[in-house]
């Protein structure tokens, strides 16, 4: 897609676009649930190949998106999430490839068994049929999820913010040119063309078209996903995650692993936001993390306790416990005990990513029976809650809703599954 045709579409009235990217969509999904899996593949290949081979491209467009970023003042975690460098761009090929390497889920058994009257039952796996994603500012998510739709079966519909439509717009080429080179069918995965804020309301409404959406951004969106979708949706509200030092915890290991959980990547939803201390290693852990996070540049926001083991923690408020920062901003609490932890979690967690490091294995195994968010780890960095770190290849996004797909939603979470029922003439009595 080149930008002369982006501007064309921005004068084409958001219904009209949309109805028509829908109608395509739906064409491309009918030949997509009959694609093979080496069709497939070779398209997730070779839009991997031109990504690389079009770096350079990717890289001067993602520099005018970032140019323009700044110039609108977006925040530095912002800024982030819309960034590309080599090493990303290698990072979105790859995962491409490892989407590719991965099981075709279309037409698995799921299960099957045989009823006393002779009839033959199985649950087979299938497409859902039309995806829509609707994203902000990170560029990445248009290969991810595009390639996670194609190995699944499915068009994609994908629109991306304003942020990042030049950087999408230059993965996308790549994209349709994967699917070129396999003979798929070029509407398999769509980027709105336009930035014209309409043509979400208009995705919202398209159930006709569109069987699933995903919403991927910053809560005033998925809010307003939520409000307005008469599509099903795969939810993720936010990443308030937390991450529960022990009394029994290494305190090495807890160093290590905070200062990763939170300032690896800040900008992303499986950072964590909230640091809970036990008591009892409270006065020993507090000013060494502080040491640490101090030198990586993190704020720390904590409770009348926290501030009188070192002065350098900023009073906490109310709502530093329910934000999602974003940035290196961290919330810290002394509780009093692992049933004081649980407590803070079940009140204040979005239902996303939770972490305890701890040496006391029956801690543990209380810690990640009785909360129920969509990840909970043990003595590991929040910032694994990613669908390639699960050995997905990448991912959709991370649902914290409890229907259907819950956690890193990759290529098996993009699937239903029908019953096929064969019989030699039975009739039911």
């Amino acid at each position: 897609m080149t930008m002369d045709t982006a501007i064309r579409n921005e004068e084409e009235p958001a219904t009209l676009l949309m109805r028509r990217l829908g109608l395509e969509a739906r064409a491309a999904a009918a030949e997509l649930a009959l694609a093979s899996t080496e069709a497939k593949n070779h398209a997730l290949c070779q839009a991997a190949a031109n990504i690389r081979a079009r770096s350079g491209a990717i890289l001067a467009a993602n520099a005018r998106d970032l140019a323009a970023g700044k110039a609108k003042r977006l925040t530095a975690a912002m800024l982030d999430r819309l960034a590309l460098d080599q090493a990303r761009i290698e990072a979105i090929a790859r995962g491409l490839e490892e989407v590719a390497a991965l099981p075709d889920p279309v037409g698995t058994v799921l299960a099957e068994w045989e009823r006393p009257n002779g009839l033959r039952i199985s649950r087979v796996r299938t497409p859902l049929g039309v995806i829509g994603v609707i994203y902000e500012s990170r560029p990445n998510v248009t290969a991810d999820a595009g390639g996670l739709c194609l190995k699944a079966g499915n068009a994609a519909i994908l629109r991306c913010g304003s942020e990042s439509f030049g950087s999408s717009s230059a993965l996308m080429s790549c994209l349709a040119a994967g699917l070129q080179a396999a003979h798929l069918h070029e509407a398999a995965i769509q980027l709105v063309p336009t930035t014209d804020r309409a043509a979400v309301g208009e995705m919202l409404r398209m159930s006709e078209f569109i069987d699933v959406i995903v919403p991927r951004g910053g809560k005033s969106l998925v809010e307003r996903v939520t409000a307005e979708s008469r599509v099903p949706l795969f939810k993720h509200l936010e990443g308030i995650c937390h991450t529960y030092v022990h009394a029994d915890a290494d305190i090495d290991l807890a160093r290590r692993v905070v200062v990763n959980a939170k300032m690896r990547r800040p900008g992303i939803c499986g950072a964590t936001e909230t640091l809970l201390v036990d008591r009892a290693v409270a006065a020993r852990f507090v000013p060494l993390i502080l040491d640490d996070l101090a030198a990586a540049g993190c704020e720390v926001r904590g409770d009348d306790e926290s501030r009188t083991l070192d002065d350098r923690i900023i009073p906490a408020t109310p709502a530093d416990w329910d934000t999602e920062y974003l940035d290196a901003i961290l919330a810290l609490r002394i509780v009093a005990d692992l049933e004081a932890a649980l407590d803070h979690v079940h009140r204040h967690s979005s239902g996303h990513t939770e972490a305890i490091l701890t040496e006391d294995g029956a801690a543990a195994e209380r810690f990640v029976t009785e909360l129920d968010s969509a990840i909970v780890m043990v003595n590991a960095s929040t910032q694994f809650a990613d669908g390639g770190e699960f050995g997905m290849g990448a991912e959709i996004g991370i649902s914290t809703g409890k229907l259907h797909a819950r956690g890193p939603v990759g290529v098996e979470q993009l699937t239903s599954f029908k019953y096929v029922v064969r019989g030699h003439g039975q009739c039911r009595p």
